[in-house]
Parts: structure tokens; C-alpha cells; sequence
């Protein structure tokens, strides 16, 4: 679904990915990035991405301890980085997001 945002002259708009959503057990949400350029005046793009492919790591990730309660449980699995670039290079460019692979 596309949603029109009206830009905000000077604004500094964060588009959060899977990952954060993911650590922040929904207190974030992701969204699919979708630009239309006015093509009036410059336009910045800075991507960042989070990689261990040059440092592997068997480290186990999950949603933040610190967020979750009785009132809030984890609504994700703790899974590896490895995990989660087998399924995302398998799955999503067909379209599956990685999110439902690891949602509880």
C-alpha cells in the first residue's frame, strides 16, 4: 500500500529496517521504502547496513530484554545473523520478509 507522505522542508526522514523492528519487539516498525523525487533541489541518500560478513560471529540476537514484560513478550525468536541471511537471500526476494521467518 503506498501512503503519501508530504515532505518537510529541511527534515531528516530515518527509514528503520527489519533489523530494528526485530530488537525493538515491534516498538519500531519497518516499512517498505518507496521514494518519488520532486526532482526540486538536492536530495541526500545515505544508506547504512549492519553486516558481520567480514567478521562472522555466532553471536545470538533477539528483542531487547530490557522491553520485554508480562505485559509485553518476546514476539520473536532469538536467531544469528547467519540465520537470517540464509532465509533472507532464500525467501525475500520473493517477497517473504524475514520477520515472519522468526515471529514467535
Amino acid at each position: 500500500m503506498w501512503v503519501d507522505v508530504p515532505p518537510i522542508p529541511e527534515a531528516l526522514v530515518v527509514n528503520i529496517g527489519d533489523f530494528l523492528q526485530f530488537i525493538s519487539n515491534d516498538k519500531f516498525k519497518s516499512a517498505q521504502h518507496r521514494v518519488l523525487s520532486n526532482f526540486v533541489g538536492p536530495r541526500v541518500f545515505i544508506a547504512c547496513f549492519f553486516s558481520t560478513r567480514h567478521h562472522p560471529t555466532t553471536r545470538i540476537y533477539g528483542p531487547i530484554k530490557e522491553l520485554l514484560s508480562e505485559d509485553n513478550p518476546a514476539k520473536y525468536r532469538e536467531t544469528s545473523i547467519s540465520d537470517l541471511h540464509v532465509h533472507y537471500t532464500q525467501k525475500c526476494s520473493s517477497g517473504t520478509f524475514f520477520l515472519l521467518h522468526i515471529r514467535i
